[in-house]
């Protein structure tokens, strides 16, 4: 099993928060490209990532134990199932825009036999008007409040749904991570940088609220922030398939939206690390590691 290593900054206050924005590629789950890669990607995140994930959930300053969540941008369900998995006699709306995303999710849930603990809902959440969510105890939203058009309105229909005294956990991250050493490759090092930076440049007109500090936002919608925590994970992954999966599937994922913006050079040495059949592979090299960064508040209507 691959190693974590997970530094923790946890911070507990009732204040607006003066933090400075990332700036990072943005990950979540609403993208203009094929969601069938999105949903793998989004698999080998909960796959790689579920120690981060489960520390989260126990993290949480609840009250009681929820016994209504709803997770709202779930994707293929790694919220949804941690969450499951932390919170024994709960149930959980997941809702997405992804067709495909929700199928996955519950055939996720039947072959882990809590199917009758999750109920799907397709929705675009850019809608003034979202479906009827039920009065939730704990909502939890992970790399999906960025890619809302209208934030604000989302936070104060989070604000209206909630149940009096639940929780809304916000959970945003500073870009995709980092996989290879700074040196690597060998004849383009520096080259993952480049690559996201290129990627970070596109986005930003695409993306304002990416990297925001949500602390104020939230605290504009009616919430009491009770806590913020920052996570780092460097994730050791030498010999460990999924992290190699993982990594040519993110990277694949960038590629598709920067090759534009890349030199003739950076592309080539790009397009040989992602070619699964060369002895350069990202799937052959034992030097990866998970790099990434994660911020979480906890705020709740009072």
């Amino acid at each position: 099993m691959p190693q974590a290593h997970i530094r923790l900054s946890v911070k507990n206050m009732s204040h607006a928060h003066t933090h400075t924005p990332h700036h990072g590629a943005s990950h979540g789950h609403h993208h203009e490209h094929g969601a069938g890669c999105q949903s793998e990607i989004l698999d080998l995140d909960a796959e790689v990532l579920a120690e981060h994930t489960a520390s989260i959930t126990a993290w949480l300053p609840l009250q009681t134990d929820p016994r209504h969540i709803v997770d709202l941008g779930c994707g293929t369900g790694a919220g949804t199932f941690a969450l499951l998995d932390r919170f024994p006699d709960a149930h959980v709306t997941a809702v997405d825009a992804s067709a495909e995303h929700l199928q996955r999710l519950r055939a996720k849930a039947c072959s882990l036999g809590v199917q009758e603990r999750v109920h799907t809902v397709q929705a675009d959440l850019d809608e003034a008007a979202w479906p009827d969510l039920g009065s939730p105890d704990l909502v939890w939203a992970s790399a999906s409040m960025h890619h809302m058009a209208c934030p604000d309105r989302a936070l104060r229909t989070v604000h209206h749904t909630l149940a009096p005294g639940g929780l809304f956990a916000v959970v945003e991250l500073a870009g995709h991570p980092r996989f290879l050493p700074e040196n690597a490759p060998a004849d383009r090092p520096g080259l993952e940088e480049r690559v996201h930076a290129a990627a970070g440049r596109r986005q930003t007109g695409h993306m304002p609220h990416r990297g925001a500090d949500w602390g104020p936002m939230l605290t504009a919608a009616g919430f009491t922030v009770e806590g913020e925590r920052v996570i780092a994970v460097n994730l050791e992954g030498s010999r460990s398939e999924a992290i190699g999966r993982y990594a040519t599937g993110v990277l694949q994922r960038i590629r598709s939206v920067v090759a534009d913006r890349l030199s003739p050079e950076d592309l080539t040495a790009l397009d040989r690390l992602l070619d699964t059949s060369s002895p350069h592979s990202i799937l052959r090299r034992d030097d990866l590691t998970v790099r990434t960064e994660r911020t979480v508040w906890a705020v709740r209507r009072n």
